[in-house]
């Protein structure tokens, strides 16, 4: 017996009218939901989403956006931000990430119809058909969804059409919606420039995403790459990529939960930095629960690897200044996985948010070292 589709309920005219609910990060129905539109003012809007009431938009498109950026000024006045110092807490930083979790709740109450082919029937709508279709799949009956999720929609098909410039490609790499965009190349660079192990010829690149290092190690010439992942819009966008970039010959994309079957001389692993649970798809690539994907790669490494292969963990050491790992943690967990370290590459981090000292995790990020950690056997004895 298949599940119940999740419903919005609202009255209109006296009548009680109902609709599909879709919510990509699966977010629950609102509980409550009035209409809304040109006339309502951005303070009882806001006050109304705040207090866990949703907002079915009736008026202009371009309107809504407006009052969606007016609720998101007035959280801010509301938050205060942590001030830049010497460090910060673990506490700081759940208190940090419960602000943001209550900010996309209150912000995500302000809700559009949508017609059956992705449609949405008010004035000034843009036409969001194809940026749907790409996001939510097939095209099924008429729901409702969050404003601020579609805008979410549109900024993902916009990257995705134009691509992000990968520097040691020569070439873009097209991030589906929910894949994790490689903005932050210091990475990238990272596998661009470590010496392969001798006689190289076959790498895994566990949890590939867009497939931007399995494009990378084939173009350093590993004959043969096997790109891995165990989500199903990854394997689609890593597929799209390889094949724009001409490597399908080289890199086979498969759908794995960590490891292919065999041994690789190389075997790559970009895990999320950060332990904790996720709250969008975008956030797997940043939060582990529980470290599992690291643990799992840690674990699983020295059997998987063929002899004198190495493992290349690259890892960001974010969570040790936000004090929610510590290095001796994560030695403790190499050596209990059997590993050695062969040595180690840094990089210091080139996006904006290293230096933006109005963000409230600017006295972490400052500090924040990326390591790609070559990984091999313990010796026997």
């Amino acid at each position: 017996m298949s599940a119940a589709v999740p419903e919005v309920t609202w009255d209109e005219e006296g009548v009680t009218c109902h609709a599909p609910w879709r919510s990509l990060a699966g977010v629950p129905p609102p509980r409550r939901t009035v209409l809304a539109d040109d006339r309502m003012p951005a303070d009882e809007a806001f006050h109304l989403a705040a207090e866990g009431t949703a907002l079915l938009w009736r008026g202009d498109f371009n309107n809504a956006r407006q009052l969606l950026q007016a609720m998101a000024r007035r959280i801010e006045r509301k938050s205060k931000k942590a001030e830049p110092g010497d460090g910060i807490s673990v506490e700081a930083f759940h208190r940090y990430r419960l602000a943001q979790a209550q900010r996309a709740r209150t912000l995500g109450m302000l809700l559009l119809p949508f017609e059956p082919d992705f449609g949405i029937p008010l004035r000034r709508a843009p036409d969001v058909r194809e940026a749907c279709a790409e996001a939510y799949g097939q095209a099924g009956g008429a729901f409702v969804a969050s404003l601020r999720e579609l805008l979410g929609v549109i900024g993902a098909h916009e990257w995705r059409k134009k691509g992000v410039p990968v520097g040691v490609l020569a070439a873009r790499i097209h991030p589906h919606y929910g894949v994790f965009s490689p903005v932050r190349g210091e990475y990238i660079d990272l596998v661009a420039k470590a010496p392969l192990p001798a006689d190289c010829r076959l790498a895994f690149d566990i949890g590939t995403g867009t497939g931007v290092l399995a494009a990378v190690l084939a173009r350093r010439g590993v004959a043969r790459v096997v790109a891995t992942d165990n989500d199903a819009r990854a394997i689609d966008c890593a597929a799209d990529n390889i094949r724009r970039l001409g490597l399908v010959s080289t890199v086979d994309v498969v759908a794995a939960n960590l490891f292919p079957p065999g041994q690789a001389q190389l075997i790559v692993c970009n895990p999320p930095w950060l332990p904790g649970r996720a709250g969008s798809a975008l956030e797997k690539a940043v939060y582990d629960p529980d470290s599992r994907m690291l643990q799992g790669f840690l674990m699983g490494l020295a059997a998987r690897l063929a002899p004198a292969g190495e493992g290349w963990l690259i890892l960001s050491d974010l969570a040790e200044h936000l004090g929610l790992r510590s290095r001796a943690d994560l030695l403790a967990a190499f050596a209990g996985a059997g590993l050695e370290v062969a040595g180690r590459l840094d990089t210091a981090p080139s996006h904006g948010r290293a230096s933006d000292r109005s963000d409230p995790l600017h006295a972490a990020r400052a500090r924040e070292t990326t390591s790609l950690w070559r990984l091999r056997p313990t010796p026997a004895g």
